[in-house]
């Protein structure tokens, strides 16, 4: 069987593979019950349509770089995840971004000259695969259970909500409005070693006062505002994260900076 054309992999996944009923007619999905896969990435990617629930949990920043993506923070440092524990067990009620409720699915390319996206899995997720139990990929005439058909349904609109997201980004780019962001996090332990993380980008409000009145009416009918208010609130759980290392005992030593 043959995986998926693949010079990168997306985050979280380590194989592709196309789901298929020549190889896969006797397959199940079945859910998860850990998720250790999870526990060391502490900042998963977000679409537009999440920002108001997300902003409930976690600070939304963008990643560095020239094609920003907006990112829920689960952790502060590198591997740290302060909503999974060790044995990849989701230790409270937290809004679980649709990235990771879309694995170990993913649509992709097959061919790089053509647009067309095919369903495609992780086969190291452990998720799906020939069990006793679980939801079938395929009926016994090679057709698709409705199992199959609403893991399509979902990646799909994962994808569009994806195109909303790049529509989003670009509009605030073009307006000149992310800069580089800083926090500095000081704990009493430690006066005069402040935690200062870097390397990620937010919303400059000071370029956000700037926008023309036409522009901010345009993008408070649009629903754009909106994203960007949940952006800006969100950010003040940055040290509610922070907070949450400390009592889990995940903060390295103070240093002079960290990138987020």
């Amino acid at each position: 069987m043959a995986s998926a054309p693949q010079p990168s992999l997306p985050l979280l996944y380590n194989d592709l593979m196309p789901l298929n009923t020549r190889d896969h007619s006797k397959f199940k999905t079945k859910p998860m019950d850990e998720a250790k896969w999870l526990s060391k990435h502490h900042a998963i990617p977000l679409t537009v349509d999440e920002f108001v629930q997300a902003q409930r949990d976690f600070p939304i920043v963008f990643s560095s770089g020239e094609n920003p993506l907006p990112l829920a923070l689960m952790g502060l440092n590198e591997g740290v995840n302060t909503f999974v524990d060790e044995n990849g067990k989701i230790n409270e009620p937290v809004y679980l971004p649709a990235y990771i409720r879309r694995y170990p699915f993913l649509l992709a390319k097959l061919n790089k000259d053509s647009d067309d996206l095919s369903l495609c899995f992780d086969p190291t997720a452990g998720t799906v695969g020939e069990f006793d139990d679980g939801e079938s990929l395929f009926d016994d005439d090679g057709s698709t259970t409705q199992a199959t058909k609403n893991v399509l349904d979902f990646c799909e609109k994962f994808e569009e909500a994806g195109l909303r997201t790049k529509a989003f980004v670009d509009q605030i780019k073009a307006e000149g409005l992310l800069m580089d962001g800083e926090i500095s996090i000081e704990r009493t332990e430690f006066p005069g070693k402040p935690y200062v993380y870097r390397g990620f980008q937010m919303v400059n409000q000071e370029k956000l006062q700037e926008v023309s009145a036409e522009k901010l009416e345009q993008w408070n009918k649009n629903g754009l505002m909106a994203l960007v208010f949940a952006h800006l609130f969100s950010l003040d759980l940055m040290r509610n994260i922070f907070s949450r290392q400390v009592s889990q005992g995940r903060v390295p030593e103070p240093v002079e900076e960290a990138a987020v």
